[in-house]
């Protein structure tokens, strides 16, 4: 199977509507130590943290290929949440008859988790509006140093500059525009709320 990187959410959908084996591989290996992290943390074993992830890529598969599931937010954040549910349950589940989960404080650590990633996806989609704003050649020469992780002077000769240096200027002067309009956009966005 080869190695597939899915650099949009849109491209890795299709992928899954399209029954594509790489897609599935992918989302899998993608978010897979997220759901790994929650469970150890919160009195569970990797082979519960599998069963948990498992049950919930199945759910997600379906859900998309019957196109029953309206996405709003990230692929990561909705299995992270499908997968805290099903832990959750899991452990009711245990407390309930075996009487060996203790009370803790990891859930409100799972708590703010879930805040800092809510947090990240409103800043990450904040960013990619900013990138769309930012023009060309901005826009790409971020995306092929950053996103495409081009080496400089394969960039350079792309855009046509006559050293990797002029590039670095171009790409720092271009970094310099995005952070400007994403805390414009940033702060429109606090502001409103």
């Amino acid at each position: 199977m080869p190695n597939v990187v899915y650099f949009s959410e849109d491209a890795l959908l299709a992928g899954i509507r399209s029954e594509d084996e790489s897609a599935v591989a992918y989302l899998y290996k993608q978010h897979y130590p997220m759901v790994l992290h929650l469970v150890l943390n919160n009195n569970g074993s990797e082979e519960e943290a599998k069963d948990i992830y498992q049950e919930a890529i199945i759910v997600f598969l379906e859900k998309i290929r019957e196109e029953s599931l309206e996405l709003n937010c990230l692929i990561k954040t909705y299995l992270y949440s499908v997968c805290r549910r099903l832990w959750l349950k899991r452990l009711a589940f245990k407390n309930r008859f075996a009487g060996v989960v203790s009370e803790s404080d990891t859930f409100l650590e799972m708590a703010e988790e879930v805040a800092d990633l809510e947090d990240r996806e409103i800043k990450f989609n904040k960013m990619a509006e900013a990138l769309e704003l930012l023009g060309e050649p901005c826009k790409t020469l971020i995306e092929d140093f950053y996103l495409q992780d081009l080496s400089m002077q394969t960039i350079t000769d792309k855009f046509g500059y006559t050293n990797a240096d002029n590039t670095k200027n171009q790409k720092y002067k271009c970094l310099l525009r995005l952070k400007k309009l994403f805390f414009n956009i940033y702060k429109i966005k606090v502001e409103r709320d």
